[in-house]
């Protein structure tokens, strides 16, 4: 039997599932509706696919580190409950792996590779298979693989699972102390969330900005504006190295600084120098479940109390 256009719209608007596994189904069926119907909810892709409007902000950020090479996976979920998962945790676990081997350039191309556990499926149709299972909508949301040459990468996970980060660092000597104290500078990350390494990764043009908007605030301030244009100049300065003091990794003060004013490019050099080495951060790499995704309020309450006034 001939597949129109018109089945798969219709199938489609049934089940919610993609245009390309409607067209399947149907020629799998013989353009049998009811059994199309049936043959994507075995699949689980019609599960999958309605549930995938929802927002899934919760979830589970997860690494892996093998041979000097880390990776770093987020997977949403749409509820902190599922979070807690051992099916959905063990799941994520495996992305990360995946990852660690992945050349994939984009989450596109992750998501179409042979899915390592079982490479009859993609990584996209291990994840179906897990919406099916769980009951959720489950999304791969990004992945980052760090691979050093000359030195060490670290890997960290905070909160049991909130944020994952990995610290790359050139280093001639690899030893448990170097080791110990990148995953210090992990847990600086975690912790205080940094932008950049160093002020020399920021551009001429985004300084000249941020000074822009600091001489602006002084220039409405009915007080400041009042002032020489040098105390003035001297002011947006003072503020521009305080900002790159909270947003710079090596400028930022140790968590763990006992005198509570050793920087971490302080700390890193009394450790450089007690192991015979220089180490040099090159990058830092770190997520946080749900940074950026808008969830969603809910307030049973307040949802009841609508449906009685409308």
């Amino acid at each position: 039997m001939a597949i129109t256009a018109s089945m798969v719209k219709e199938l489609r608007e049934q089940t919610g599932a993609g245009m390309m596994d409607c067209k399947k189904a149907l020629t799998e069926t013989n353009g049998d509706m009811e059994a199309a119907v049936e043959f994507l909810r075995k699949n689980g892709q019609a599960k999958a696919e309605k549930k995938a409007g929802r927002i899934a902000a919760e979830g589970l950020c997860r690494v892996a580190v093998k041979d000097n090479v880390a990776a770093v996976v987020e997977v949403n979920s749409e509820t902190d409950f599922v979070a807690k998962n051992e099916t959905f945790q063990t799941f994520v676990d495996a992305v990360a792996v995946q990852a660690l081997s992945s050349d994939s350039a984009d989450i596109d191309a992750f998501l179409a590779e042979k899915w390592n556990e079982d490479a009859s499926k993609t990584v996209k149709e291990a994840l179906t298979d897990k919406v099916a299972v769980i009951g959720e909508n489950l999304t791969i949301r990004r992945f980052e693989k760090v691979k050093e040459d000359n030195g060490c990468v670290v890997t960290y996970v905070h909160g049991g699972g909130r944020i994952g980060v990995i610290v790359d660092a050139e280093t001639s000597v690899v030893n448990d102390a170097v080791k110990e104290a990148l995953t210090n500078v992990a847990m600086q990350v975690a912790a205080l969330n940094p932008k950049y390494v160093t002020r020399d990764e920021i551009s001429a043009e985004e300084l000249a900005h941020e000074k822009e908007i600091l001489l602006a605030q002084i220039k409405n301030d009915p007080k400041e504006s009042q002032k020489p244009e040098k105390v003035i100049n001297g002011i947006v300065e003072g503020r521009i190295n305080k900002e790159l003091k909270e947003i710079c990794l090596v400028d930022q003060v140790y968590v763990k600084a006992e005198d509570g004013k050793q920087t971490v490019s302080k700390y890193l050099a009394e450790v450089s120098k007690a192991q015979g080495t220089d180490i040099k951060l090159k990058k830092f790499v770190r997520f946080e479940t749900g940074e950026g995704l808008e969830k969603k309020n809910e307030d049973f309450a307040a949802e009841v109390a609508a449906q009685i006034n409308g």
